[in-house]
């Protein structure tokens, strides 16, 4: 293979019609450039430049190669140029993924910060499931991704989450709030127990969902098996079915984004603490040797960490809890609830 070293002393030899020119240049001795040269020759086992009384010339062979050598020097020049772009995140691109909720509640200003302060930089979206994100990140085809677990060894995704070749970084607790027909016989109580709704009916996210399972493990925890009569994995949809009186849910506050308040439903704290999901950024690399964490994602994770300081407020005790708001989430809580995508 030619040595991109010798090329570059051919191609400086030959645009200065001279040894010494190509020496001043390189700032190699004179000899250098010549031993360099006569190498490349025995490598190629042909001339590649003609000895003239005053200087050099290129041979047809010393010629052709030049303009190779032309093309490899440029290209090379233009990736380091690439490189040196993405490491001062001049360039480059960012494949992002996140849960719904996430997608919808904390994307939206991470990804205006990062616009604002990086806007050479592609960003690209997708939206997903943790089971389904969490493989597509360890294959490296994500850079960064939001996901959420609870504490359930068996969910599907808990072998990809903690996979030692993922970067785990905690960014909030994200507590799921009971969601209530305006009417119904409880909703003036500020909090509630689980099991006084062992009788209701229930709408949830589908079957197969992490949220869903875990408000099933939440309820025969609190001694029945739930009733489930609608499922959807559009918040949405889920508040508008409580909303028509036909069934009670389960619904973390990433979902209760900001919006107008609405008469027909209300949102209460289940006693004697709500269920919590863990919100995580994941990056590819983890503390092993081949960490492939790229500028971009360290900058975007920062802006990340930031959005979800700003966002997350702890929950106050119940003894401090204010009374209860139609479709809001008490006083020490963040968002207001209208649906957001699910999960």
């Amino acid at each position: 293979m030619l040595n991109v070293a010798r090329l570059r002393v051919l191609r400086e030899a030959a645009r200065a019609g001279s040894i010494s020119g190509a020496a001043e240049t390189l700032m190699y001795t004179q000899s250098a450039v010549s031993q360099q040269i006569a190498t490349l020759e025995a490598e190629t086992g042909t001339t590649l430049l003609e000895r003239l009384p005053r200087g050099v010339r290129p041979t047809a062979a010393g010629a052709a190669l030049v303009e190779h050598a032309d093309e490899i020097l440029a290209r090379l020049q233009s990736a380091e140029d690439e490189l040196a772009a993405i490491a001062g995140l001049r360039g480059g691109r960012l494949r992002m993924a996140s849960f719904p909720t996430a997608g919808a509640a904390l994307m939206p200003v991470a990804i205006a910060n990062f616009r604002a302060a990086y806007p050479e930089v592609e960003l690209t979206l997708a939206e997903g499931e943790p089971e389904e994100i969490a493989p597509r990140l360890l294959a490296g085809e994500l850079d960064l991704a939001l996901l959420f677990e609870f504490e359930d060894p068996d969910a599907p995704s808990a072998q990809d989450l903690h996979d030692e070749r993922l970067k785990r970084v905690p960014l909030l607790l994200d507590p799921m709030y009971l969601a209530l027909p305006a009417a119904h016989p409880l909703a003036e109580r500020p909090t509630l127990r689980l099991e006084a709704l062992s009788g209701e009916a229930w709408v949830q996210t589908s079957q197969a969902s992490p949220c869903a399972r875990h408000v099933v493990r939440c309820c025969h925890a609190a001694g029945f098996q739930p009733n489930v009569a609608f499922e959807s994995d559009d918040y949405q949809t889920v508040l508008g079915l409580v909303a028509a009186g036909v069934g009670v849910a389960l619904i973390p506050e990433l979902a209760l984004a900001p919006g107008p308040t609405r008469a027909d439903v209300v949102v209460r704290t289940l006693a004697p603490a709500p269920p919590v999901r863990d919100v995580i950024a994941a990056l590819p690399g983890g503390t092993g040797p081949r960490s492939r964490l790229i500028p971009a994602a360290s900058a975007m994770l920062r802006i990340l960490e930031g959005a979800a300081a700003a966002r997350h407020r702890p929950l106050e005790s119940e003894q401090a809890m204010a009374p209860a708001r139609r479709h809001r989430p008490l006083e020490s809580e963040r968002p207001a609830a209208s649906a957001a995508a699910a999960s």
